[in-house]
């Protein structure tokens, strides 16, 4: 995944992705949705869910279709047959309260049924592809649980919980994010100055130093020094693809993307870590945490493509 800005560059398809936001949107829903019920009698897992493969599958038909006259055209009629469906259960459920998640079920099977219909009317099979997604959206659905019950280890399924916001756990799991956040909230505007941090001084926040330290920077120097570092980490990031561009060989150019795309995974992930948006899962801020070997592994990484753009211009000579 920490390639992915090499593998576009190259070619492959945004289509990866779009799958990829889906699987997410799938989990996530089922995960933070499980057990909650809507109108007294609606599953709200399945019926986000199954709302949500109706929109993906919406979005695949409207990129891939072959009838570029009449998509946009199809896709009104769809919707307001939906919003319509949607109405007159919602009436129905006023005076006798079931399950809408049937009903979103059967418009993904009317759906799925339609782009079938497609497939065999007009032999293209990018519509028996897309009805193929839907199926397999709901049957990824149904294995979420197992999944992340019986497949994730249990501290695994700990972080993702305290990350999505379905257990706090402050004085175990969720103790470090949580005082990370604090100390980050607690710099304001400019910061409390230059080792004059009170959460980091007092060791509130564990690891500060290595896989915490944008914490540090947080209390230290506020929001201001904080998006200074995150703009330096963009022009440093955004250098590197300017860099892979100009490169005349395939590989220059791949390894480039893929020393911007490691950079950027680590920054994401990093950040995201100590603001609670991703689970924790321990990886250094490059050229940032302290630790000797990411530091020569950042630096390496980063000097053989010093060296290859250095030796551009021999192989244009050539």
């Amino acid at each position: 995944l920490a390639l992915f800005l090499a593998l576009f560059r190259e070619g492959f398809s945004g289509l990866f992705m779009g799958l990829s936001a889906s699987a997410a949107v799938y989990f996530i829903g089922a995960l933070v949705l499980e057990d909650t019920l809507w109108w007294s009698a609606t599953d709200a897992d399945l019926f986000f869910v199954s709302n949500a493969i109706l929109f993906f599958t919406a979005t695949l038909y409207a990129v891939y279709t072959q009838d570029w006259r009449n998509r946009w055209r199809y896709l009104l009629y769809a919707v307001g047959a939906v919003l319509g469906v949607y109405l007159i259960a919602g009436v129905v459920n006023f005076f006798v309260a079931f399950n809408l998640a049937y009903v979103a079920v059967a418009l993904v099977v009317i759906a799925v049924g339609t782009l079938f219909y497609l497939a065999l009317r007009e032999y293209l099979l990018r519509y028996l592809l897309m009805a193929i997604f839907a199926i397999g959206s709901l049957g990824f659905f149904y294995s979420v649980n197992y999944v992340f019950n019986d497949i994730l280890q249990p501290h695994q399924q700990v972080r993702i919980k305290i990350a999505l916001g379905i257990e706090s756990d402050l004085k175990g799991k969720g103790y470090n994010v949580d005082q990370s956040k604090i100390a980050i909230g607690s710099g304001g505007l400019t910061g409390k100055g230059f080792l004059k941090g009170t959460q980091t001084k007092l060791n509130y926040v564990p690891e500060q130093e290595t896989d915490f330290i944008f914490c540090t920077v947080g209390e230290e120097s506020g929001f201001v020094g904080s998006t200074a570092l995150l703009i330096m980490y963009a022009v440093f990031i955004l250098r590197i693809v300017a860099l892979a561009e100009r490169q005349v060989t395939r590989f220059g150019r791949v390894y480039g993307y893929c020393v911007a795309s490691i950079f950027l995974f680590h920054l994401f992930i990093n950040v995201g870590m100590v603001l609670g948006l991703v689970p924790v899962i321990g990886i250094p801020l490059p050229f940032f945490s302290y630790g000797g070997s990411s530091l020569w592994g950042f630096t390496f990484l980063l000097f053989i493509f010093l060296g290859i753009d250095s030796r551009r211009k021999q192989h244009t000579a050539r």
